[in-house]
Parts: C-alpha cells; structure tokens; sequence
C-alpha cells in the first residue's frame, strides 16, 4: 500500500482489505511499516508496549519476523508491528550492504505461509519505502477523490518505475484505489471520472466512501467488518477483498 501523500486511507485499505480477506479464508500477513505504527494500532496494540516490532527484525543482528509475529482477532491474520523505533533504523542500516533488501530477505523466510502479505508503507520516500517496494510484487495505491490528491501522483509513479528499473524488475502497479469518496458532492464525482478516464485501465472497479465507521474503528482496535459488519465501509472492503481475488485468479 503505497501513497507518498498522507489522509487518503492508505493504512486504512491495509487493515481492512487484511481483515477482509481473512474472513474469506485467505491466510493473510500485513507488514506495519511506518514508524507511526497506525496499522499497529488498527489492531488494537499500544504499539510502544511491545517487546518486540518490525525493527528488531531488520536491525543489524536482529531476529527473525518468526518471532515478530503477532495474532489479531482472527487466526488467519498475522501482523508484524512497527513503533517509533522504526524511524531510527534508516540510521543503523546506513553502512549495511543491500540495505534496500533487508525487508525482502527477511521475508522469503516466512511469506510461503501466507496467501497475501501486505506492506502498509510510510508516507513519504525513505529507506523503509524502499525495502518494502523491493520485496514487493505490486503496488496498491489508495487515492483520495480530491483535486489535490493528483498532486504528486506523477512522482509516484516515477519513484516505482525508478524501482523497477534499479532494485526489482517484476514490480507492477496493481490498481489504483478511490477512497474516501463522497457521492453528494459534485467534486468528488467529477474526481472519480477524472480519476478512471486519467488512469484508464488501472482503477479498481471497488470505490471506498467516506463513512464514519472507518473513521471510527481505528480507535476501537479493530477494522470495519468486525467493528461494524453492515455499514458502507464494510460492505466497501468485501468488495474490494472479492475484486482482488478475482484479479489473482
């Protein structure tokens, strides 16, 4: 899950399309990796209390993302947690060589366990961002239907061709998602058209709508289909778990 911009339900998708793929039966895997720890949370961790987080599996000497794992509500769904110590591992890596594969690596070691695993990305373009777009196959992009939220969508896809080019050549852009979208309001639904016509063929099917649920879940600790199964944003993310599957075939 990868927007350079923050507020467009990046870490949103990343925990309900999880958890909704979970209650299909998928085996699921979401990979916390910003150091706000936000997806951490949606899960109802106090992400600083944890004795162990995705930083003490990708620094120097660390241990293994075995031991990182962590349950949630539903057995098919692991998460690897991220906290504040995260943000200093740019640091620590600095002089390792392949420090933009560290994630990767660590990973081939448990992702044969798992269906799906999804890396829920910093917003912004550091280290961490790196090392999960090279252990990525593809690249999911949640986008406000908003005019600003266009701005910088040019150098995203710039910093993931950049990628492709240096570091992992089998990355692809996956679909681009809208979110957050508002049907009342003319803007948001001239957006969406601008939206699906600019980006033709790469625009998932699926619309996420503003809805006060999945404002409301991240504070409960839980995501939308368990915290409230019938709303719009729940039925949303069922969507969007169905359409994704029938992408993967």
């Amino acid at each position: 899950m990868l927007n350079q911009k923050g507020g467009c339900g990046k870490t949103t998708t990343a925990v309900n399309l999880s958890a909704c793929l979970a209650e299909l039966g998928m085996r699921v895997l979401l990979v916390d990796v910003d150091p706000q720890g936000h997806a951490t949370l949606g899960f109802g961790y106090r992400a600083d209390d944890l004795p162990l987080s995705l930083y003490h599996a990708l620094k120097p000497g660390g241990v293994s993302l075995s031991r990182v794992l962590q349950s949630t509500y539903h057995p098919n769904l692991k998460l690897i947690p991220a906290n504040t110590l995260l943000a200093s591992l740019q640091v620590e890596l600095v002089d390792q060589e392949d420090r933009e594969r560290v994630l990767s690596d660590r990973l081939s070691q448990i992702s044969s366990q798992f269906h799906f695993v999804f890396l829920d990305c910093p917003p912004s373009l550091n280290l961490l961002t790196i090392n999960a777009l090279v252990a990525a196959t593809d690249v999911l992009i949640p986008l406000q239907t908003h005019y600003l939220s266009l701005d910088g969508m040019r150098e995203l896809f710039k910093t993931v061709e950049l990628i492709r080019e240096r570091l992992n050549p089998s990355l692809e852009i996956l679909g681009i998602l809208p979110t957050l979208f508002d049907n009342r309001t003319r803007m948001n639904r001239a957006m969406l058209s601008t939206i699906r016509e600019y980006f033709k063929g790469k625009v998932f099917d699926t619309i996420i709508h503003a809805s006060s649920a999945l404002s409301e879940c991240p504070m409960m600790g839980q995501p939308v289909i368990r915290y409230a199964p019938q709303t719009r944003g729940s039925r949303d993310y069922q969507q969007l778990a169905q359409e994704l599957l029938s992408l993967r075939g």
